[in-house]
């Protein structure tokens, strides 16, 4: 019974300090697995189940080594799912090599230059009057607002996209899952 008691105790001990280790180094689960504030923007995506399709275009838009890079960079990643929505064909048709100038502006249009956690959201949309404008590094803008305690981006096209994960911090940056593939004016 003792060996017993002690066995749990290590058990529990290690569970614990494994849990508490998670939360100190602010790991958040995306995809089914760990994203890892030491690790970069690509390395984790790369990781998550619900981001496959999002770092196949980002491999074809040759924005690996981009991604990989110092930043900081802000960035709303939309899910498989969120692909899964655009009319029938256009991941395709974005993927093709002569369709790459596109697809680069359609991925760099979910990018913000800077590290922008909820908190640094909520105080520009407050600063806005209930909605922030920011530039995107495509050039072109993507609008935040708050929805109850949702974050709500509406890119140039009227389409709007949620907030569903956020402050996945990474070591270049921060990232924020979306439901929806924002859309920039081309």
């Amino acid at each position: 019974m003792k060996k017993f008691k002690k066995i749990m105790l290590v058990t529990l001990t290690v569970l614990f300090a494994t849990s508490s280790f998670a939360q100190k180094d602010n790991t958040v689960m995306v995809g089914g697995a760990l994203m890892y504030p030491s690790k970069n923007i690509v390395e984790n995506a790369m990781n998550s189940k619900d981001h496959t399709t999002l770092v196949a275009a980002v491999k074809a838009a040759g924005l690996v080594n981009t991604l990989q890079g110092e930043g900081p960079f802000t960035v709303f990643a939309p899910t498989n799912s969120a692909f899964s929505m655009l009319p029938a064909g256009t991941v395709d048709n974005l993927l093709m090599e002569k369709n790459r100038p596109t697809l680069t502006s359609v991925l760099t249009y979910h990018v913000v230059p800077g590290r922008l956690n909820t908190a640094d959201i909520a105080k520009l949309i407050k600063a806005g009057g209930g909605k922030a404008q920011l530039k995107t590094v495509s050039g072109n803008n993507i609008w935040l607002m708050m929805e109850g305690k949702k974050i709500v981006v509406k890119d140039e096209m009227g389409g709007m996209a949620y907030v569903t994960i956020k402050d996945v911090n990474q070591s270049n940056g921060v990232i924020h899952v979306i439901d929806h593939v924002l859309m920039p004016k081309m």
